[in-house]
């Protein structure tokens, strides 16, 4: 096993959680299910050495939420896992989720949809290198808090002009990402008790 694997073993433990890695070098008998574990949220999409070339014919739709990536295209985003799992999602609301419930897996590279090019589908930029736009008027995806990536400064800076926001880079807009978690599930949450109460107002007529 590997140091880092070894290191990262009682911190898992101490907060309840197994890694994968270690799972897998014990005997059959001593494997649990991973019904009710992290485990059980692993990318089930096969190993993918490069996800990111034609991802979206690849991968067209977000495990998480179910939502149409090819219809999502600016907003998509995809976690690329150091054992090349690949995580396709929709935006960056189900990037935060898979983050979270894959703490035993370190991303090798995460990518974003690049908004600075006028072409469609928009192509894919590594987070690290793009900057993005948070609370604009531009359209949300998953989130009524908007998050747009841009591939260069210049093209958020200019889209800011016209749009609004603040400007992040990627840490600090995932930070933002999972302050909205609890907003935006409500607000989702409401809206489809909403639907139901008036599709059950339809039925009564």
């Amino acid at each position: 096993m590997k140091r880092r694997e070894l290191l990262k073993l009682p911190m898992l433990a101490g907060i309840g959680i197994a890694a994968p890695a270690f799972a897998q070098t014990q005997p059959k008998s001593m494997v649990k299910s991973t019904a009710g574990t992290p485990a059980q949220f692993l990318p089930k999409l096969p190993a993918d050495p490069k996800p990111e070339v034609n991802d979206i014919e690849k991968y067209p739709m977000c495990p998480y939420c179910g939502m149409d990536r090819r219809f999502n295209h600016s907003s998509r985003m995809l976690i690329h896992y150091g054992n090349d799992l690949p995580d396709p999602l929709c935006s960056i609301h189900c990037a935060a989720i898979s983050l979270a419930l894959n703490l035993a897996l370190d991303p090798k590279v995460i990518y974003a949809g690049d908004n600075a090019p006028d072409v469609d589908p928009k192509p894919l930029v590594e987070v690290g290198k793009a900057t993005f736009l948070v609370g604009s008027d531009l359209p949300g995806v998953m989130t009524w808090n908007s998050k747009v990536a841009y591939g260069n400064a210049e093209a958020a800076a200019a889209a800011q002009k016209i749009h609004g926001g603040q400007l992040a880079d990627f840490q600090q807009t995932l930070r933002i990402s999972f302050t909205d978690l609890a907003d935006d599930v409500d607000k989702m949450r409401k809206n489809r008790e909403e639907r139901r109460k008036r599709a059950a107002g339809r039925q009564q007529r």
